[in-house]
């Protein structure tokens, strides 16, 4: 019987060359291979070794402190293929100041590509990326000036007279995978995990180049004991394994905690013990926002506003087996955790992989998706990737926004210190915001406002004050929050012109409801 090669985090790190591709599967800190990361981070810092690295990876993996910030240093990796860096800022900084080369491709055609890889193909075509930062003839998703003058690894084809994105492929040295337990053979198991994500395309793409998979497990049992289907990963294909010494800190489930069974699917707690979100404007703009679902929606959450917020507004509302909702993750239903914790959630109905979600969300495209508003351009583009220098990246809005029926966009009208009060039905502006979010012309096109007008998608943009519909002819302005001046507060806070809807409404005063539920009521 074939026997699992176990070794230490430290000869781990040790089988990583100078210049290897190194790919990490996670997503936040969940299943990241936190004792590995670690042990990296070490060599470099006293060795000097591995160096020139390029790291691959399709989510973001931090939660602002852990996961591959641990090779966030200058030499250590030469070049970054990523698709968000919200909750890296050691990443950011790096690109930010040219000390990394950078590039940014969608989320979902990462974890997808590793597929296309896995089964001999050079690369993958989409239609997701076209017209945005992530098209070659726009910046070809290089994230800093150190990256503009090098090569493209995307490329536009033509096949069957359309256009579509191709996807290099990206030969990969090193997979480091993360599982709950393996037996001694090196069968692993994914069960305490709080996602699926997508380790076996990754594993696979890496033994098509003859490449080495490390996984890092939290406990080893006898061989025989774990059922063949909860196999997630065959142990032939796992070249080293490493048992996490310190699981209560680099074995983590999340960030938040080390393991709650709730969020695997083991246990569900009652719905009543989920608390409401506290009221603020972020309440005030979610609510809003869910007064656009319909019985029977299939919606998306993605990150800021929607996660944090939409989710636990159905809950509250009594409203969350009325439609069903998901997270580019591979979740269906529950109420989602949010925030540092992105991506999970508690009393699923369903768990899928993050690149089967991915076929979804690309293919026939989610119902509704409520997505975060960084700036909204005159053309009805909208920039949430990229603000001044700093970069957060796609994650999966390209992916998801492109493809999806309605998009909901959710935001602040201003950012950066702007004060409210809501009282008495109405909203008061007690301090505006110092950044204007309503710009002629956004820095980086992560939405195509024009493309979307042509094939008629529905869009539509929340704030706290003011609605705003994309139509035919531009940005048109539907709602504006009781208390709020039209002229002062919402036309002169915006560098351009929106069209006037002849039936401007007042949003529903209902919204300002603080304690309790608001009535929310849905569509049919």
């Amino acid at each position: 019987m074939l026997k699992a090669n176990f070794i230490t985090a430290q000869e781990a790190a040790a089988k990583i060359q100078d210049g290897d591709t190194l790919c990490t599967i996670g997503m936040t800190l969940v299943s990241a291979s936190e004792s590995i990361l670690k042990a990296i981070e070490n060599d470099f810092e006293t060795t000097g070794h591995p160096s020139n690295l390029t790291l691959v990876h399709s989510c973001g993996q931090s939660d602002r402190k852990d996961g591959i910030q641990h090779l966030a240093h200058e030499g250590l990796v030469k070049r970054i293929i990523g698709s968000h860096w919200g909750l890296q800022p050691r990443w950011m900084e790096m690109i930010a100041n040219n000390q990394v080369e950078a590039y940014c491709l969608p989320q979902g055609q990462i974890a997808q590509l590793y597929r296309s890889m896995a089964c001999g193909l050079p690369g993958k075509m989409s239609k997701v990326g076209l017209g945005t930062f992530i098209d070659p003839r726009y910046e070809g998703g290089k994230m800093n000036e150190r990256t503009r003058e090098l090569e493209d690894i995307v490329d536009i084809i033509h096949y069957d007279q359309e256009e579509y994105m191709f996807y290099r492929q990206i030969p990969l040295d090193v997979v480091l995978i993360r599982g709950t337990v393996c037996d001694e053979t090196g069968n692993l198991t994914t069960t305490e995990e709080a996602m699926k994500l997508e380790v076996l395309p990754a594993v696979l793409a890496a033994k098509r180049y003859g490449g080495r998979v490390i996984a890092q497990v939290k406990q080893v049992v006898q061989t025989g004991t774990i059922n063949p289907k909860d196999v997630t990963v065959p142990g032939v294909f796992i070249d080293d394994i490493v048992v996490c010494d310190n699981p209560m800190t680099d074995h983590r489930q999340t960030s938040s905690w080390y393991f709650d069974p709730s969020y695997c699917g083991q246990i569900r707690v009652p719905q009543a013990n989920i608390p409401p979100a506290p009221f603020n404007e972020r309440k005030f703009i979610a609510r809003r926002g869910t007064q656009e679902l319909y019985r029977g929606a299939v919606i998306n959450l993605g990150t800021g506003i929607p996660n944090d917020m939409v989710g636990k507004v159905c809950n509250e509302e009594g409203v969350s087996d009325d439609v069903m909702i998901t997270v580019e993750s591979g979740i269906y239903g529950g109420v989602q955790a949010g925030g540092i914790d992105f991506g999970i959630g508690q009393n699923l109905c369903a768990m899928i992989g993050h690149h089967e979600q991915m076929d979804y969300y690309n293919g026939a495209g989610v119902d509704i998706t409520f997505m975060g508003l960084g700036e909204l351009g005159e053309d009805g583009s909208v920039n949430s990737t990229k603000m001044g220098p700093r970069c957060t990246g796609a994650g999966g809005f390209i992916d998801i926004t492109q493809n999806a029926k309605k998009v909901v966009f959710l935001g602040t009208f201003t950012a950066s210190g702007a004060k409210y009060e809501f009282k008495n039905g109405k909203l008061s502006i007690l301090q505006e915001g110092k950044i204007r979010k309503m710009v002629k012309k956004v820095a980086q096109i992560s939405f195509n406002g024009p493309m979307a007008r042509e094939k008629k998608q529905e869009v539509l943009v929340v704030t706290e004050r003011a609605v705003f519909e994309l139509c035919k002819e531009g940005v048109k302005l539907i709602e504006i929050a009781p208390g709020i001046d039209l002229q002062t507060q919402v036309l002169d806070q915006m560098d351009f012109q929106p069209l006037i809807s002849k039936n401007l409404k007042e949003m529903d005063e209902a919204l300002f409801i603080q304690d309790g539920p608001f009535g929310l009521r849905l569509k049919a």
